[in-house]
């Protein structure tokens, strides 16, 4: 667990974030009993405001029966998808989409793990985490975000692509997509997550696979060494500035 304290730090230092980065993992039926009793079970909340919570500290284990969101339920596999939700009717009625079909279209384009594959997902600082998670979960600035993905290519350079319908943002975008995917994923938000948490106007979130963050930290490191330095500075931007002045 020091390789996790050491990245963690490595996070919060370099690109000086305010939440803590989050650590999730999916739980079976059979490795419940070991963990309950360390994460708040019993609170029903949405999953958006356990990741708000474990972001401050707290040790969160969300389960079907403290889960408070059926979206996210269902994408999770703890409850099956209601009919409200799969035709779109639901998005419908909040305004978020101009017909039920698109509301439709963009329910059935979720990435769901499988009903009852898993019985609980927990959610902790990474630094205190007990378990390897599954997924890191980063709450914060668009700046802190963009750092965090030009580590993942900093080795290849390959292109970026983010999947996300601007719905389910903490708990599809952010976290059953890099699970199943293995690939780092970057949201908007949604919302729910900015009606039902205290995330800002000016944060997003990322969500990265657990294997990836070894590299991605050190590449972080490297880049912390003269681009970021440059960047932050904005050299370029006085100097272009300070043309205009008589």
């Amino acid at each position: 667990m020091n390789k996790m304290i050491e990245m963690n730090t490595k996070i919060k230092n370099i690109l000086n974030v305010e939440r803590e980065p989050v650590g999730v993992k999916f739980i079976k039926e059979d490795d419940l009993s070991k963990l309950k009793g360390q994460y708040d079970s019993s609170t029903k909340m949405r999953y958006c405001q356990a990741l708000m919570r474990a972001g401050k500290g707290e040790k969160i284990m969300i389960t079907a029966d403290n889960i408070a969101c059926p979206a996210s339920a269902a994408a999770f596999g703890l409850k099956p998808l209601s009919e409200m939700l799969s035709s779109g009717q639901m998005l419908y009625n909040m305004g978020l989409f101009a017909t039920p079909e698109a509301g439709a279209k963009a329910m059935s384009g979720m990435t769901r793990l499988a009903q009852g594959e898993y019985s609980a997902v927990i959610l902790s600082p990474l630094e205190t985490m007990e378990v390897e998670p599954d997924v890191v979960v980063i709450e914060s600035k668009p700046e802190h975000l963009r750092w965090l993905s030009l580590a993942s290519i900093y080795e290849t350079g390959e292109r970026l692509e983010f999947n996300s319908a601007i719905f389910q943002a903490t708990c599809v975008d952010a976290t059953v997509i890099p699970f199943t995917s293995g690939k780092l994923n970057a949201t908007l938000g949604c919302y729910g997550c900015r009606e039902a948490t205290d995330v800002t106007e000016e944060e997003n979130l990322i969500g990265i696979p657990y294997g990836d963050l070894s590299s991605i930290t050190d590449n972080l490191e490297k880049l912390s060494a003269k681009p970021m330095k440059r960047a932050r500075a904005k050299e370029a931007f006085h100097s272009f500035s300070g043309c205009g002045e008589s």
